[in-house]
């Protein structure tokens, strides 16, 4: 391995003493609706760390202190008397060895107990640091599932064209018009994955972690860079890095990279995060100096670099006051946002709402943003496959036990809680159309977060009517074997009808083509988008007759046939039972803001590539999302 500055050591033991020394963390799990009953405590045994065996070279002896020179014992010849030399410091004398390296790294605790001289000494002295085979990982099998742990198969793209694969990932704009698809992708790109053949493994994980942040998957996006080692970082990683720590307003996560892989940019951004890495590790006076200066010569906007001298000041005991004026701020920025909130601030509502869905993404996630903020955008990511069912009510009861947040996003806490506690079904049920009471892209978030609510309710004759919204409720967070109990209720050709034979897993018999044309006959949906959708589903799934489904389709306005490049890519990838192929063709063909970007065609194509490799669950969910949001 390649000899380091000791600067990379020292960021991360400093930057570890700053968190240590912050007042003691409170607890930001949730209290829920009902406090669940206290567990015994298991102690978990620790598992031994192994350590690599130091080499000889670095394994030598304490330095020998320097020989005492004799006595003069002559009186009869002058003696001139030596120029005396500066001790070796205690930090100089314990770590470093006489070819100027370390023996090892300091803890914590002698960092915290050295003189700033000691540690200025350590500054100028190298470490070796060996990385023994074990603890090091392979860049070939990057990411954060493995086949065993829900992740696609890890050699589905080693046969695979490397152009191919690239078009689909640097392709994808991020935006899906199916949770479910966007669920799916994300599912694909934290995959273990082998390089597709002409591609390296480094330029792999970059298109990956890049498509994982404009999904707005920015935590997937930091788990999976965090899988590959810093030393194997290329230029292009450097980039990836940057935006990554950027989105998820966490600029100290870059001070590693600084420090050991500095010079993989030299521009405005990285030199300034490159300063703000100074204030944590306990340059904060200096740095705060140097992002004025670069202010004052007009290096980057004033408003980014008075942010990045607000997040520099929250280190150390070198804190300025620094006010922050978003008058004369147009537009914003990944890098404006992440400081921002990383430093408690709330960007004008009037620059947000031209930002776009990704900062939505990003502050429905940021644990460090206000409840009613996270409450403000949960519904976009919700919708989009962001947040999941759980984490939505697990954000509202948070809401519900909070007594400072209250207005709408108390009432619709309590509206959450009320169906699922009520004892009448009906009150229930009230409770849930209070919070469907929205339209667009917000009823379908709604519907996510009450879905484990509607799986509650027993199927019932007496609310036949609201099955359609409950059972899309239901699907929206894959509880289809709770939606199926219904089928006994539902009318066959009923909107009801459509979403179960969609949904229903197996093998299922053929549908009666009377009830596809009563289905059709009651579809309010503009242009019948809602039938073509229902009978491009049942086609793919082989649970209607094609012949029929085309019909269907063509007395829509819209057609299922036809041959494109890309229907020929995803239909070989699935002949070859290659999974993440059908995953990547699928999302790039699911691109656009809302349904109406969708065509049957394309419908019919994605939902069957993934019924034939395998992905059956993900096909019947797509499908039904396409009947349940037109």
């Amino acid at each position: 391995m390649r000899a380091v500055n000791l600067l990379a050591g020292a960021a991360l033991a400093l930057t570890s003493v700053w968190a240590v020394a912050q007042e003691n963390p409170e607890s930001l799990l949730p209290k829920m609706f009902d406090e669940p009953a206290a567990q015994p405590s298991r102690t978990a045994t620790p598992r031994p760390t192994p350590r690599p065996t130091p080499r000889p070279s670095a394994s030598a002896a304490a330095p020998r202190p320097a020989a005492a020179a004799p006595a003069s014992t002559s009186t009869s010849t002058p003696v001139v008397q030596a120029i005396p030399t500066a001790a070796p410091t205690a930090a100089a004398t314990t770590f470093a060895q006489d070819d100027g390296t370390l023996r090892r790294i300091p803890s914590l605790e002698e960092l915290e107990k050295m003189s700033p001289e000691d540690f200025e000494a350590l500054l100028g002295a190298k470490v070796v640091i060996d990385m023994p085979p074990a603890a090091r990982r392979s860049a070939d099998e990057a990411g954060m599932l493995g086949a065993d742990e829900g992740g696609l198969p890890m050699d589905s793209l080693a046969s695979q064209n490397g152009s191919l694969v690239r078009v689909a990932l640097t392709g994808n704009r991020g935006q899906l018009v199916s949770r479910w698809g966007h669920i799916l992708l994300r599912r694909a790109l934290a995959s273990r994955l082998n390089p597709p053949q002409g591609m390296s493994a480094a330029d792999f994980l970059a298109m990956r972690v890049g498509l994982l942040l404009r999904m707005g998957e920015t935590d997937a996006a930091r788990v999976v860079l965090q899988d590959l080692d810093i030393a194997d970082y290329t230029p292009a990683f450097g980039q990836v890095a940057f935006d990554v720590y950027s989105r998820n307003a966490d600029f100290t996560g870059l001070c590693p990279v600084m420090a050991t892989q500095g010079s993989l940019r030299d521009d405005a951004m990285w030199n300034t995060s490159r300063t703000i890495c100074e204030a944590f590790r306990g340059n904060s006076t200096a740095a705060i100096s140097k992002l004025e200066r670069d202010r004052v010569r007009g290096t980057m906007d004033q408003i980014d670099l008075l942010l990045a001298q607000k997040y520099a000041g929250s280190a150390g005991k070198a804190r300025r006051a620094v006010t922050i004026e978003w008058d004369k701020v147009t537009t914003m920025t990944p890098w404006r946002y992440g400081l921002a909130i990383g430093t408690g601030l709330e960007p004008p509502a009037s620059l947000m709402t031209a930002a776009g869905p990704s900062y939505d993404y990003a502050t429905a996630l940021a644990p460090m943003v206000s409840l009613s903020r996270r409450a403000a955008a949960a519904d976009r990511a919700a919708a989009a496959g962001v947040l999941s069912n759980a984490a939505m009510v697990d954000l509202y009861s948070q809401i519900f036990a909070d007594p400072d947040v209250t207005g709408e996003w108390q009432d619709r806490a309590e509206s959450l809680r009320d169906a699922y506690t009520l004892e009448d079904p009906a009150a229930r049920l009230a409770s849930m159309q209070a919070l469907w009471n929205v339209t667009g892209s917000a009823l379908y978030a709604r519907q996510v977060l009450t879905a484990a609510a509607a799986a509650r309710m027993a199927p019932s004759a007496d609310l036949a009517d609201s099955a359609p919204s409950l059972i899309a409720s239901m699907l929206a967070a894959g509880y289809d074997a709770n939606a199926l109990r219904w089928s006994s209720v539902v009318e066959a050709g009923s909107r009801a009808w459509g979403l179960l034979v969609l949904a229903a897993p197996g093998r299922v018999n053929a549908v009666d083509n009377g009830a596809l044309d009563n289905f059709v006959d009651g579809d309010d949906s503009a242009e019948k988008r809602r039938s073509a959708f229902l009978a491009a589903g049942l086609a793919a799934l082989e649970r209607a007759d094609r012949g029929a489904a085309e019909r269907i389709t063509r007395d829509a306005g819209m057609d299922m046939g036809g041959s494109t490049r890309w229907t020929q890519a995803i239909d070989s990838a699935a002949s070859r039972g290659d999974q993440a192929s059908v995953a990547l063709l699928a999302a790039f063909g699911m691109q656009g803001d809302n349904w109406q970007r969708m065509t049957p065609r394309h419908l019919f194509h994605i939902v069957s590539a993934l019924r034939v490799v395998g992905l059956d669950a993900e096909a019947r969910m797509i499908a039904a999302e396409a009947v349940a949001r037109v």
